[in-house]
This record gives structure tokens, C-alpha cells and sequence, in this order.
């Protein structure tokens, strides 16, 4: 009894070292990509001209699988041809919603080296959304190796061309097949690869419609994880949003309409500073409710560089702090306002336009991306596409 009290006050990744180091006892064996095993398509798919590419509906050759059994752990990794699982209907994925899943994207520099962007990020937030779930845990790192395995495996399918990518979504579902309302001690991970272009067809202006009466998070619920459950609820008010002629939701939250996020994107404001010191790049603060994204972490790292801030000569104060309805409009109304932008993996840096708001639209005076933006989608695709080092945030898949 003293051992199973000592191992649950680890983490979940240490209690996965744990079960690794006791795996020779019997206990169930840790992900292991030493044990890889590698089934190559017989057919391989011809590529797709890159101006044909959209988000998610093109396909690599190949994916990634592993299967987690109570008794057993985690199987051999497989590559194997892409294509549909089986799964029993009664599934825990399917009744009651155990599913994770990441973005990145791998790109192909000038070298002709495929990169990652900061992928430790990604494998911690992984971590953290297994746990959120009460999934089996699982190690980041070796998902990592896997992840560097399947891109080397399909470099063919990285395009070459500034701004397209390969994306990578790896998932861990819960494969429990029985109908009780408890944590999956079943699971699968799949790695799927999708060559891709900008998220958007053109980095154009993104127009926001501002709702309350539906909430993307709450306090205490699953907004800071990337969890399934997150994101098909927002689905309704989308469709709303897109009647009335807005391309994404401005999510608000609480009586005093505290703004969050947009879509499924971190949301950052450029505001002129009333001591005249520069500007404010402002975003909503990690208080559970928000997704603590990669590329937002990166914009507020970058936006405090002072490397950052001379070789694009703006002076910038990142603040990571509650803000309302109210202070953007007051904003607007004094000019101060300049900049609104929408942040994420697959959009990297995109400009909002204009703010529904209460039957009416608060305007942003940049027509496009502003000085602001436009510098960090630049360094950051620089970083990305591997023209720039920076930090170690670029990471070479062998």
C-alpha cells in the first residue's frame, strides 16, 4: 500500500517511468519507440498540386499507431498506410468524449532539413490534456521521437513553398468498450500527417461577432487542455456567427464580458500606450480557460525580446492581463485601438478587421496586418521555415 501511495503523488509521466522501470515485474509496458515497426504502403499517392492543398482534407501515405492495454501497456508503434480503424462502438471516445489530440506542423527549409516548431510545448500540453482526461499516461518525448520518425518517413510530402507545411495531428482516444461512466483504462494513439497550405486562402482581414450567451470555457472545466470536447460545442454559434456575416466568434465570458478567444485561436490586441512608450500587445491571461498555445507563448516571448524589438525598431510591452468589451470599445473611441489579431498553429498570425458587438461593429484601423503583426508572422515563419535560428524554437527532424 506505502508503494501505490508514492507513485500516485508523482505526475503522470513520472508514474509512466515508474511503470517503465517495473515493467520487467509485470506492470504495463511504457511507449517504447525503440520498438518501432515499419509497414510501407505497397501503392504510394501521387502528390497534389500545392494550390489545391486545404486544411485537413489531404492525407500522407502513412501513419502512426499504438494500442494501450491495461495488463500489457502500450504495444510496438507501427507505421503503417493510412487508413480507417476499428474500434468497437461501445467505445469511451465514442459515449463520453476521452480524446486529446495535437497540432504542429513540420516544414522544409532552404537546407532542405524538415523542421519542428518548438515541439516540447506541444508534447507537454499533450501531457497535461492526458491527465485532464484520467487517459493512460503516456511520455511526450517518445511521441515526440515517433512524430520525427513519421515526418522523416513522408518528407516527400512537405511543400516547399513559403507558408505551406506538413500538419501533424497526433491523438490519444479512449478505447474502454463498455458503457460505464468511468476513466478509459483503454486507449489508442494515432499520428496522422496532412500536407497543408494557409489556413486562410490569403492572410486577409477576419471579421469577429462577440457572443456571451455562449461560453467556449469555464473556470475549473477543460479550456486550458486540448481536449475534443472543447471545440464541437462552438459549432452552433459558428454557423450563427456566419448568418449574420462574421467569419469567427469572439468568445466572452462573465458579466463583465472578459474576451478570451477567437474561434479556436488565441486572441491579442495592439494598443498605443498613454504614456507614449510604445505598445501594448495584449492577450487574456492562462487562467485555465484559455489554451496556452505555442505560437501565442512565442508572440509574447518574442514581443519582449529586445533583439526582437531593434531589428524591427518597435517598442513593445506584452501583458498577459483580463480585459473586456468595454475597455475595446473605450479603446476604439480614444484611437488607441490599433491592432487585433487572431493566433495560432495552422493561422500562425492573422488581422481581425471588425468586432460585432451588441448590434454594433467596432473597427480596426488596419485594413490588413499592421506593423505589429506582420513582424511576428514574419520572424515567426522565418523560425519556422528554418531561414532564421532562433532560440533552439526550430527543431531538425533527423
Amino acid at each position: 500500500m506505502g508503494n501505490k501511495s508514492s507513485i500516485a503523488s508523482l505526475s503522470p509521466v513520472q508514474q509512466q517511468s515508474q511503470v517503465g522501470d517495473s515493467a520487467i515485474q509485470g506492470s504495463p509496458a511504457p511507449l517504447d519507440a525503440s520498438k518501432l515497426k515499419i509497414t510501407r504502403s505497397e501503392t504510394l499517392k501521387p502528390l497534389q498540386a500545392i494550390e489545391t492543398l486545404r486544411f485537413g482534407k489531404t492525407f500522407s501515405d502513412h501513419m502512426i499507431v499504438a494500442t494501450y492495454d491495461p495488463v500489457k501497456g502500450w504495444s510496438a508503434p507501427e507505421v503503417k498506410p493510412h487508413g480507417p480503424i476499428t474500434l468497437d462502438p461501445a467505445c469511451s471516445c465514442f459515449q463520453y468524449g476521452g480524446n486529446v489530440f495535437e497540432g504542429m506542423k513540420a516544414y522544409l527549409g532552404p537546407d532542405g532539413k524538415a523542421r519542428l516548431f518548438r515541439p516540447d510545448m506541444n508534447m507537454r500540453r499533450l501531457e497535461r490534456s492526458i491527465a485532464r482526461l484520467a487517459l493512460p499516461p503516456i511520455e511526450g518525448d517518445v511521441v515526440l521521437e515517433l512524430i520525427k520518425r513519421l515526418v522523416d518517413i513522408e518528407r516527400r510530402w512537405i511543400p516547399k513553398e513559403s507558408g505551406y507545411s506538413l500538419y501533424i495531428r497526433p491523438t490519444v482516444i479512449a478505447t474502454r468498450p463498455e458503457l460505464g461512466v468511468i476513466a478509459s483504462d483503454h486507449a489508442m494513439l494515432y499520428i496522422l500527417a496532412s500536407p497543408t497550405g494557409p489556413y486562410f486562402s490569403q492572410v486577409k482581414p477576419v471579421s469577429l461577432l462577440a457572443v456571451s450567451e455562449n461560453v467556449r470555457a469555464w473556470p475549473g472545466g477543460t479550456g486550458g487542455h486540448k481536449v475534443a470536447g472543447n471545440y464541437s460545442p462552438g459549432f452552433l454559434p459558428q454557423q450563427a456567427a456566419t448568418e449574420q456575416g462574421y467569419d469567427q466568434i469572439l468568445w466572452l465570458f462573465g458579466e463583465d464580458r472578459r474576451i478570451t478567444e477567437a474561434g479556436a485561436m488565441n486572441f491579442f490586441v495592439v494598443v498605443k500606450r498613454d504614456d507614449e512608450d510604445g505598445l501594448d500587445l495584449i492577450t487574456a491571461p492562462l487562467d485555465g480557460t484559455i489554451l496556452p498555445g505555442v505560437t501565442r507563448a512565442s508572440c509574447l516571448a518574442l514581443a519582449g525580446d529586445p533583439e526582437f524589438q531593434k531589428e524591427t525598431s518597435l517598442r513593445l510591452h506584452p501583458q498577459e492581463r483580463v480585459y473586456t468589451m468595454s475597455d475595446l470599445a473605450k479603446w476604439s473611441s480614444e484611437g488607441k485601438l490599433l491592432e487585433a489579431l487572431a493566433i495560432g498553429t495552422a493561422v500562425v498570425v492573422g488581422p481581425c478587421n471588425r468586432i460585432g458587438y451588441e448590434g454594433t461593429d467596432i473597427i480596426i484601423p488596419e485594413p490588413g496586418l499592421g506593423p505589429v503583426g506582420t513582424a511576428l508572422r514574419k520572424k515567426i515563419l522565418d523560425i519556422q521555415e528554418g531561414r532564421t535560428e532562433w532560440r533552439g524554437w526550430g527543431v531538425v527532424c533527423p
